[in-house]
Formats: C-alpha cells, structure tokens, sequence
C-alpha cells in the first residue's frame, strides 16, 4: 500500500474550522460511543465524511454527517421520505452508524481497522481484498490488502486526525475551544407545528432550529 503524505499542518485552517463546525454535536457523538464502549476515533469519522455537516450530499447518493447509502440507512431502520431524512438527523443516523460500525467489526473478526476501511467502500470490498490475500497467502491486515486509493487514504486520515487532536502542539496545530457539555435537548412537541412557530417558543432563530433539525425536509 503506497500512501501519499498526509500533511494536516498545511491544511490547519480547514481543520480548525471543520473542528469548530463540529460543537453542536460532538459532545453527543462522543456519548454515544462512549455509552457503546466503542472506540473514541470514531466521532471523527464524520469530519472525514460530512465537515461535521448534517445537509451534506454526495454526488453518488449519500447524506448526513456520516454520509449514508439509502440502502445502508435503510436497512438499520432509518426512515427516509418526502417528509423526513433520518440520515440528516442527528440522533438517527448516529444510532444507524455506530451500529453499522459495530457490525462491520464482528463481520470482520472484530478489527476495527477492515471494519472503518468496510465503512468507506462497503463491506464487500473489503471482504473481496481479504479472500484475495488469502487465496495467495498474504497478510489479511489493513495495510497488506490492494484497496481503493480513497480507502487506503481514508483509514490513515482518521488516525492522522487522531494523533493531531491528542497532541496538537507536536504538531503545531491550533485547535479551537468546544465546550463539554449538551448542545441540545430533544423535546417531543405532540403535534405536527412549523418549524418557525417552534423557533419562536424557543427563542432561537429559524436558522439555529433548523440546524439542530437538519432532518426534516420541509418547515
């Protein structure tokens, strides 16, 4: 595997800012994989997928934070409609992803490295790269397997992001300041209401609620 330098200092600027992007939901990222006794990495998944941006879309179909394939989202239980995208939903497609995640590491013999690697260009892919390996008598480890260039980049990106955020000085990255506590509540409103009149009981502005409600389509 032949990797080009990933060189996070060059682009401190953008880490800075897509870091900062991330307040409104890193907390609840980090508790949920906490609560999961998961690895923490994985709440950096999303910086590598979305810039920590729940309206992002992909050209070949995938949404949210974690960037979701319809048929993935749909088939750990998210909801996707004319109404309502559950993989830009915050708490939805966050459920949906730490358990494909999990799943991914039990399918592949509990290696989080093949499982993160599966969760870029499926589980397919990887499982192919495996069997090849093994038919000819090669490591099955991630960096022995012919992946991707955009897999082979993305696994290496995550711990790279990981090394810079555990010790951001060796590096001479500046990181910004984000509070540990709860960002938002969740509030069962009993009815359907407009996402405006909402904004209005709860003193924010339309922009803040529909940034804190990214899965809903229409107001």
């Amino acid at each position: 595997m032949v990797l080009k330098k990933l060189n996070y200092k060059k682009y401190n600027k953008r880490l800075y800012y897509t870091l900062e992007a991330s307040e409104p939901f890193i907390y609840y990222l980090y508790q949920e994989v906490e609560r999961r006794n998961l690895p923490t990495e994985l709440v950096l998944v999303p910086l590598i997928e979305s810039a920590f941006s729940p309206f992002a879309h992909s050209f070949v179909g995938a949404a949210g934070l974690w960037q979701m394939m319809p048929g993935t989202a749909s088939g750990f239980g998210v909801k996707i409609n004319w109404w309502y995208d559950g993989r830009r939903d915050i708490i939805t497609s966050t459920e949906a992803a730490l358990d494909y995640l999990t799943y991914l590491y039990h399918f592949f013999h509990e290696d989080w490295m093949l499982a993160v690697a599966a969760y870029d260009s499926g589980e397919g892919r990887i499982q192919s790269a495996v069997r090849y390996n093994k038919k000819h008598h090669k490591p099955i480890d991630f960096w022995s397997l012919k992946l991707p260039r955009e897999t082979q980049e993305y696994v290496p990106r995550l711990l790279a992001i990981r090394a810079v955020i555990k010790h951001p000085d060796t590096y001479g990255i500046k990181l910004p300041r984000i509070l540990s506590k709860p960002h938002f509540a969740v509030i069962d409103v009993k009815k359907q209401m407009e996402l405006s009149h909402i904004a209005s009981l709860a003193k924010l502005t339309p922009e803040t609620l529909r940034a804190l409600n990214p899965g809903y389509r229409r107001w």
